[in-house]
Order: C-alpha cells, then sequence, then structure tokens
C-alpha cells in the first residue's frame, strides 16, 4: 500500500480555550469526555480527502498539533515551543468565544509560530488596531475557530459575532464557531464542514509547494556532492527540520 502524504497543521490558543476537545472532534468524530491540560505537544491524526469528488480528488493524513502552554510563560517555555513551528502547513486559531481576552491573544499566538519568534509581544496591538501588514507576506493558510458557542447569552450573541467577524477579516481567514460538546456543528454538508474541508485543501496545496521547493533543493545539494549521480537520497524533514520525539497515543514516535 502507497503511503499516504502528510500536512501539518498547528492548533494554537489560549489554554482552556478547548483545542483537544477540538481536535479529538476532528480526528475521533466524538466528544472528549474528559479534556485535560495539554503539556508541550500532543499530536492526533485525521484522514482527508483533498478536492474530494473531482478528478484531482487524493487521500492524505493531517497531523493535528495541539501546542500546550500560554502567552504569559517564562521565555525558556517560549523557545522550547518554537521547535512545533518548523514546516508548518496551515493553523488553526482557537479562542473561547465567552472569554474576550483569549481572542485579543489569537494575534500574538499566531505572531509567534509565524515569526518563530519566541517574544511574540512585538504584535501591534493597540487600542483595538492592528497592523495587517505584519501578516501581508504570510503564506500558511489560517482558519479561525471559536469555541463554546452554546454558552454565549443570547443577549450578548450579535457583539460576539460582530467581534469575530472583525478577527476574521485581520487574519484573512474564514471562521468556524462551534460547540466541541456536539458533533452535529461539524456535521457533513454544515457551512462549518464546507469550510473546514475548504481549510484542509490549502494546506495541502502548501504542502505540495513546498515539497517541490525541497525536491529542487535536495536535488541541487545532490548533483554538487556527487556529481554525474542521478537522484537524491536525502529525506526532507530529516535534512531540513531535524527530528523532535513525540507521545502519539500513547506511543513514541519521532516526527516535525
Amino acid at each position: 500500500m502507497a503511503s499516504l502524504d502528510r500536512v501539518k497543521v498547528l492548533v494554537l490558543g489560549d489554554s482552556g480555550v478547548g483545542k483537544s476537545s477540538l481536535v479529538h472532534l476532528l480526528c475521533q468524530n466524538q466528544v472528549l469526555g474528559n479534556p485535560s491540560w495539554t503539556v508541550g505537544c500532543s499530536v492526533d491524526v485525521r484522514v482527508q480527502d483533498y478536492k474530494e469528488g473531482t478528478p484531482e480528488e487524493k487521500t492524505y493524513y493531517i497531523e493535528l498539533w495541539d501546542v500546550g502552554g500560554s502567552l504569559g510563560s517564562a521565555s525558556s517555555i517560549k523557545s522550547t515551543r518554537a521547535v512545533f513551528y518548523n514546516s508548518v502547513n496551515g493553523i488553526m486559531l482557537v479562542h473561547d468565544l465567552t472569554n474576550k481576552k483569549s481572542s485579543q491573544n489569537l494575534y500574538r499566538w499566531s505572531l509567534e509560530a509565524l515569526s518563530k519568534d519566541s517574544s511574540p509581544t512585538r504584535v501591534i496591538v493597540s487600542n483595538g488596531d492592528y497592523d495587517r501588514e505584519q501578516f501581508a507576506e504570510n503564506s500558511v493558510p489560517l482558519l479561525l475557530i471559536g469555541t463554546k458557542f452554546d454558552q454565549i447569552a443570547e443577549t450578548k450573541r450579535t457583539e460576539v459575532l460582530t467581534r469575530t467577524a472583525f478577527l476574521s477579516e485581520d487574519f484573512n481567514a474564514e471562521e468556524i464557531n462551534l460547540d466541541c460538546t456536539n458533533p452535529r456543528y461539524l456535521a457533513a454538508g454544515t457551512s462549518n464542514a464546507v469550510k473546514l474541508s475548504r481549510f484542509f485543501d490549502k494546506n495541502k496545496q502548501v504542502r505540495k509547494g513546498q515539497h517541490s521547493t525541497v525536491t529542487q533543493r535536495h536535488s541541487s545539494i545532490h548533483n554538487f556532492l556527487n556529481p554525474g549521480k542521478k537522484g537524491t537520497d536525502f529525506d526532507e524533514d530529516v535534512w531540513i527540520f531535524g527530528i523532535v520525539a513525540i507521545t502519539f497515543h500513547g506511543k513514541s514516535c519521532q516526527t516535525l
């Protein structure tokens, strides 16, 4: 059986917003019974069809990297967290719809990941203004996900949805609002499911472009080191990105 292509998606946001519950729902299609705090990084896998229903349809798998920690962590923890940000094909920015601060912190989370900087406080956010030019050249697809939709009071719903619409515009990203304890929010055919599929297709396209560039680079290196020989013996992930050990479904694996 041929191996499947791999796509790496970061899941970022403040502790307690529901990232682990979201990842479990996306990968297992069931509600997470007893969510706990994520220490370091937890990885789960979802099988996805690229451009489903078209002649270009292709099955691949998505690694969802649930990154733990908080923006207030010590600099040493932030530096350690930065190793998870290599070779990224997409980012899910997760916030709690009942917690305005978790929404504002997404600006800093995104900058930390996209700049691979251990000091995300450099992002310009003052008096509600956001410098969009900071991410003008960003090629990594973003998806904004609001959790705990069921907990928003009816009288506050318009205010909250207006705020998330501004966030979506700032990040140039589609938004999904849901309740992670209810799988129907991501049921096939819903607008949320369509947005999710569209986001994953973009991730695959980014991965395809990166792979093409890496292959050309490896070929050039191989030709330089081995003139007259064809092909390449390099493994792109090990050669470029190194190896990090991660606990994956209770087993030790090495990937990044």
